[in-house]
């Protein structure tokens, strides 16, 4: 089992991000073990490797980072638990797509535990449900991965100011919302869904 870290407060994004980078090089020259790294950030929005410009609605509003990822903008912010694996994929099996498939899988079956139904879509990566007005987005994932390490990763809105994401187009996909396990009428903590990540964590 890789090490299971929890940071308290508001993580810097910057500094999380030279951390996540520095410890992948040292996973990858076997200087340090795995880790899975659960953190909340201040409000901010990041840009992924695909991401357009004129999908950044509201560049004054929030910090922008280049976050050097997959993907297209995301935002980041309080309410919202953020999840970096930082694993070595090249002993795991060098898939890069199970290894996306199994981040949907653990969301899913972490989401479950709350009674939320969520599931993956062919095309779409990340997880969604339904709510009364629709499909919604609930998780996002983007990863990057540097000679076969795994970092970035995910991220689950448990009760994040939704208001927050219409700077941006979300991940690229307009035609559909974000919502939260508190906007879906589940008053749960980010405690709980630690815990529930924690039980059904398929990295063993």
């Amino acid at each position: 089992m890789p090490e299971w870290r929890i940071d308290e407060g508001l993580s810097d994004y910057a500094a999380t991000l030279a951390a996540m980078e520095a410890r992948a090089a040292a996973i990858r020259t076997g200087e340090a073990g795995e880790l899975i790294w659960l953190v909340e950030h201040p409000p901010l929005y990041t840009a992924g490797t695909s991401a357009r410009d004129d999908e950044l609605l509201a560049p004054q509003r929030f910090p922008v980072f280049r976050a050097g990822r997959g993907g297209r903008y995301t935002y980041h912010g309080p309410g919202q638990r953020v999840v970096y694996p930082l694993l070595d994929l090249d002993r795991r099996g060098r898939d890069l797509k199970g290894y996306i498939t199994t981040l949907e899988a653990w969301i899913i079956a972490a989401l479950a535990d709350f009674g939320v139904t969520a599931y993956s879509v062919s095309g779409r990566v990340g997880v969604w449900t339904h709510t009364g007005d629709g499909e919604a987005k609930i998780a996002a994932i983007g990863v990057r991965v540097r000679r076969w390490v795994s970092y970035h990763g995910l991220a689950i809105n448990v009760a994040p100011d939704l208001a927050h994401f219409s700077g941006i187009v979300p991940c690229g996909l307009p035609e559909f919302p974000v919502t939260s396990l508190v906007a879906l009428g589940h008053q749960v903590s980010l405690a709980d869904v630690d815990a529930a990540l924690l039980r059904h964590c398929p990295f063993g």
